[in-house]
């Protein structure tokens, strides 16, 4: 199938426009405004940056778990070319755009060393979402990295939060990281938060304790644990 790089197509089922996108499958989950940087070093890949970044064009990075490209992603765009090596690699940094949907993955393109998807976009919804609960879920942030000795400094207040913002550091698996990414309504992704931290906070707060019994050898000291509130 040809496809030129970002061409809109209409899906007549779903009446959503689609687009052909390349696509760079990596092991990680990308969220809509977050900052990653990467080092680019396979061939393919390197002509795909190279003429994104000419182009000004975005691609689509999609999650590979368990050697299986999943079908959600987020487009991203490279801000920029932090440095050129002289043998072609790359130190690049981008911004997540938006999440899209594999509808198909185009394997070979013509000319090209890389492959890409046609991708829709779902609608989601990134506003405020309900903030009572976004606090909750900071506040549970804050109190894991608290019991696990980790020092978080978020680039925006707590007020302007949102659950992209911190799901990174909520101590999520990978397979968690992409149930998030797959929820397209801000409410659903904080109360997906703060379902998590309810479970792994009086486990880990727990585990502090018994750290303290070991250190006390045997004498008991009374801690209190965090409790998650509803």
């Amino acid at each position: 199938m040809r496809a030129k790089t970002g061409s809109p197509i209409k899906n007549r089922r779903s009446q959503q426009m689609t687009n052909f996108i390349p696509v760079f499958p990596l092991g990680i989950v990308v969220y809509p405004g977050e900052s990653l940087n990467l080092h680019i070093f396979e061939p393919r890949y390197k002509q795909l940056i190279n003429e994104c970044y000419a182009e000004g064009k975005p691609f689509g990075i999609p999650l590979v778990l368990s050697k299986k490209l999943n079908e959600m992603g987020t487009l991203v765009l490279i801000t920029e070319m932090v440095k050129k090596y002289d043998n072609g690699e790359m130190d690049i940094k981008t911004q997540g755009l938006r999440v899209f949907r594999i509808l198909e993955v185009i394997k070979s393109v013509p000319d090209k060393l890389y492959g890409g998807a046609i991708v829709n976009y779902p609608e989601n919804t990134e506003g405020p979402g309900k903030r009572e609960l976004m606090e909750k879920v900071v506040k549970g942030i804050r109190e894991l990295h608290r019991l696990l000795n980790i020092s978080k400094d978020f680039t925006k207040t707590d007020d302007e939060l949102s659950s992209y913002d911190v799901a990174h550091h909520a101590g999520l698996s990978l397979e968690q990281e992409y149930e998030l990414l797959s929820l397209f309504r801000e409410e659903q992704r904080q109360e997906y938060l703060k379902r998590h931290l309810s479970k792994v906070l009086p486990v880990i707060a727990e585990m502090e304790v018994l750290k303290e019994r070991v250190k006390l050898n045997g004498h008991f000291k009374n801690l209190s644990s965090f409790e998650f509130e509803e």
